[in-house]
């Protein structure tokens, strides 16, 4: 049998380091939102901590199957307050770390889903 790759026009992550997401061949070194219909913004958020229910209720604006959040280097769960809005629009989050994200929105978003990544990106400046 021969596996055909997926075809999709979603724009999709090249790499992760620590200077920040590459998509293509531009590198973005702050908190991103990617969506595979072609939803694209800064996320303006530079560490956990800041998180509040806005930063997630704007992403539940694009209406999307799923999101992905990228925590970070390490994985940490919202608090549970963060993301109801979106529990309540019955819309999915899962969390892990910032490069297990940028794999699995390529996953989904090569397999046609409407997925939404938002990965943060923590800044000291």
């Amino acid at each position: 049998m021969k596996f055909q790759p997926e075809k999709s026009n979603a724009a999709l992550i090249t790499a992760y380091d620590e200077t920040g997401i590459h998509i293509g061949h531009e590198c973005i070194a702050k908190s991103l939102v990617l969506g595979s219909h072609g939803e694209r913004f800064d996320w303006h958020v530079t560490c956990f901590e800041e998180l509040t229910p806005q930063h997630f209720a704007i992403l539940g604006e694009t209406k999307p199957e799923l999101i992905i959040f990228g925590s970070g280097a390490k994985i940490k769960f919202p608090h549970p307050r963060l993301i109801a809005m979106l529990m309540q629009a019955r819309i999915g989050v899962e969390t892990m770390d910032t490069p297990a994200a940028c794999r699995t929105y390529n996953i989904l978003a090569g397999e046609g889903r409407h997925v939404i990544g938002a990965f943060l990106i923590e800044t000291t400046s």
